[in-house]
């Protein structure tokens, strides 16, 4: 899983290999997202291919649908294993939704790998989908951001551990536990990719 690499007689780790997981939803903006922030990333439709991970992004997209999709595939051990194991995980809105300890309206089992709880479609249909600004602190450094939100999760409560990242009037939208990110909104479709580079770097901890 580790990567190394020889320069001047110093021993430095390689970049960290990142996937996506590629079963329904906006996988490809994700991938796109990434290389444009420098990272290339595998898409993943099966628990083999994240042996070789650092990282796992989560896409948007239908929470139940990809529950429905994961299951056969045992994808969910998969992953926690893999968190356990010290893979970083990034999930957006649907994403966000399966990742969480708590999900509600309706009720659904997560993943529990985010001490958070998430109310689903708490924004509207997705006649209701709206682009905004809002602030995200990547870094220790707190910058404007645009938040595109589709049919979009709102983030109800947070554990004690979990770090608030970024807000849209005043509500959590990007938050942090360790080595899970989640964010309600739809970074990989913004012009910027501040946060999936902030993410490779949450990955390449590991690599």
């Amino acid at each position: 899983m580790v990567r190394m690499e020889q320069e001047r007689g110093a021993v430095r780790p390689g970049p960290a290999r990142i996937g996506v997981l590629a079963l329904q939803g906006d996988f490809a903006a994700h991938r796109r997202a990434l290389a444009e922030a420098g990272v290339e990333a595998i898409e993943v439709r099966g628990p083999s291919a994240l042996a070789d991970l650092d990282g796992l992004v989560i896409p948007g997209g239908e929470s139940t649908a990809l529950l429905r999709l994961m299951r056969p595939l045992d994808m969910e051990d998969a992953i926690r294993a893999f968190h356990r194991s010290g893979g970083a995980l990034f999930g957006t809105c649907a994403g966000a939704i399966l990742l969480a300890r708590e999900v509600r309206s309706p009720e659904q089992p997560g993943l529990g790998l985010i001490d958070i709880t998430v109310e689903r479609n708490a924004y509207g249909r997705q006649i209701d989908s709206f682009v905004s600004r809002g602030a995200l602190r990547l870094n220790g450094t707190e910058r404007p951001a645009e938040l595109v939100f589709i049919r979009a999760p709102r983030i109800r409560e947070t554990g004690p551990a979990v770090e608030i990242l970024g807000r849209h009037e005043g509500e959590p939208v990007l938050v942090r536990d360790g080595r899970v990110l989640v964010a309600t909104f739809h970074p990989e479709m913004s012009a910027g990719h501040d946060v999936h580079a902030f993410f490779a770097e949450m990955a390449a901890a590991r690599a």
